[in-house]
């Protein structure tokens, strides 16, 4: 991707654990130049000097002379940078989870007008992952039961995880589910049996765990585990920056829409 000029990216959560990692990648790759970096007004990070720029707080000034805005905030900042993005022109790549139906609407009719890719996890691994899950659901059939355990560090503040949720909308695909309904998540006291072809949720947090999630198939005599480990944030930063790059080349091309990680990995 060195052949022509690097790809100007806005940084948006800039201060944040996700936007130290992707600003350390934008610095180790030619193909990306960090052009702005915004956090929310009153935040730590505002008046720092982040891989060369100062880390502001308005969003106009952070799209001026970037192409592609890569966010790692909340879903109500989200939808605002989507709507800000569709306005100046300039491609959004989010990997923001807890966005509820409303937002997701929100992100797709800004896509209506400039490419942008939303992922609740930008690690390439978890997308084979999820592929792994809704075949293993389509093969195994209703004599398995499915439960989703994932574990964040103390400070995540939706639950379950996007990642979970989207792990969830495989295994419903593939034992032919709808999510909305199957989906259990919570027991508590006198739950009474497991009620048959549903899909249960597990939450764990605390400590600094970047991000853990388990898919169980249980039947009888044997259970089925599908893993993915995050021991680091590294994998996330690249797989944003590989979003950015797809993003960019829709924008050149004048192609818009929302696309998710399966749409650059062709699956």
């Amino acid at each position: 991707m060195t052949d022509s000029a690097p790809i100007r990216i806005a940084l948006a959560g800039a201060g944040g654990r996700m936007g130290r990692a992707i600003a350390a990648a934008i610095a180790a790759d030619p193909a990306f130049a960090l052009a702005s970096a915004l956090d929310v007004a009153g935040a730590p990070s505002l008046g720092q000097d982040l891989g060369g720029v100062v880390v502001g707080s308005s969003i106009e000034r952070a799209l001026a002379g970037a192409e592609v805005l890569i966010d790692f905030t909340r879903p109500e900042g989200t939808v605002a940078h989507a709507i800000a993005c569709a306005k100046a022109g300039v491609a959004l790549v989010a990997g923001t989870t807890g966005l509820d139906a409303t937002q997701q609407a929100a992100l797709a009719r800004e896509a209506r007008r400039v490419p942008i890719v939303w992922a609740p996890n930008m690690s390439v691994g978890v997308v084979v992952l999820a592929d792994l899950v809704e075949r293993a659901a389509r093969v195994l059939g209703p004599g398995y039961d499915i439960e989703i355990v994932e574990m964040h560090h103390k400070h995540k503040v939706d639950a379950p995880s996007g990642t979970a949720l989207m792990l969830g909308e495989s295994a419903a695909r593939g034992a032919g589910l709808d999510l909305a309904a199957a989906g259990v998540y919570a027991r508590h006291g006198k739950t009474g049996e497991r009620a048959p072809r549903t899909i249960g949720f597990a939450t764990l947090r605390g400590g600094d765990v970047v991000g853990e999630h388990t898919v169980v198939f249980a039947g009888a005599g044997e259970r089925i585990e599908l893993v993915h480990r995050a021991t680091a944030r590294d994998n996330f930063a690249t797989g944003a920056l590989r979003a950015a790059a797809f993003a960019q080349a829709r924008r050149r091309e004048g192609t818009t829409g929302l696309f998710g990680i399966r749409d650059i990995l062709g699956l």
